[in-house]
């Protein structure tokens, strides 16, 4: 999964999730069941009035609009989204981290003719897989990008670390924390660490031994660095 960051106005950096190849496809997918649904609807309804003749060719591209004007028309008026961009939980969003007007929307939809309808979306698949930003032809040009909006947590984010296979674990006291509070021990530690905060990280040594009833025979920083170890190795067992 690709991401880029992205500053506002305000110099505010903004971390996006370029939504996958794979949650795109199925968007579209999706929003070609309900393509088919409103073409059987359509076609019970020209049924009903006696079907096609040359007085009612108006009738026929009536009710061809809404297919036409699908995507501009979700896209503008329900924030970026598509009913399958919404199942996917994805969304149009601009590279500059604002929100999309309608020129952008307009744009993208013109340009589906060349990405999409006549390459049957080849074009467009190799474009978002060759740019980091997740964008098609018509993206490019209207300045945006399809995000995902789903959450995603790295590693960093979690209690994990890698252990080697021979990994000897030394306080088995550590199981007394849960993964909540084992991650807070990890987000201090790297934080202090990271800021170079020694004092943070005796503060936090002495809490941790304490709380696990154990006298540390490492100095505070290689201590807490065992004690996460130690934790990804027991409760993994």
């Amino acid at each position: 999964m690709d991401n880029f960051q992205i500053e506002t106005a305000q110099n505010v950096n903004i971390q996006q999730n370029v939504a996958g190849i794979g949650e795109r496809i199925a968007a579209y997918l999706i929003d070609g069941v309900i393509w088919i649904g409103y073409i059987i609807a359509a076609i019970f309804i020209l049924g009903a009035i006696g079907g096609i003749d040359d007085d009612q060719w108006g009738v026929m591209m009536l009710l061809s609009l809404p297919l036409v004007l699908y995507h501009l028309l979700w896209e503008t008026f329900w924030n970026g989204k598509t009913p399958g961009k919404r199942v996917m939980n994805i969304r149009v969003a601009r590279l500059d981290g604002t929100q999309p007007r309608f020129s952008n929307y307009l744009v993208r939809w013109l340009l589906r003719v060349i990405d999409i309808s006549l390459a049957s979306g080849g074009i467009a698949v190799v474009l978002i897989l060759m740019r980091g930003k997740g964008q098609r032809l018509g993206d490019m040009a209207a300045g945006t990008t399809v995000i995902s909006e789903r959450k995603r947590v790295s590693f960093n984010q979690t209690t994990y670390v890698e252990i080697p296979e021979d990994y000897k674990a030394q306080y088995p006291q550590v199981t007394v924390f849960d993964d909540a509070e084992m991650q807070k021990i990890k987000t201090v530690y790297s934080d202090a660490r990271r800021g170079a905060n020694h004092n943070v990280i005796v503060k936090l040594s002495e809490k941790v031994a304490s709380v696990m009833g154990v006298t540390p025979q490492e100095k505070p920083l290689q201590f807490i660095a065992k004690v996460i170890k130690d934790y990804n190795y027991f409760t993994q067992q």
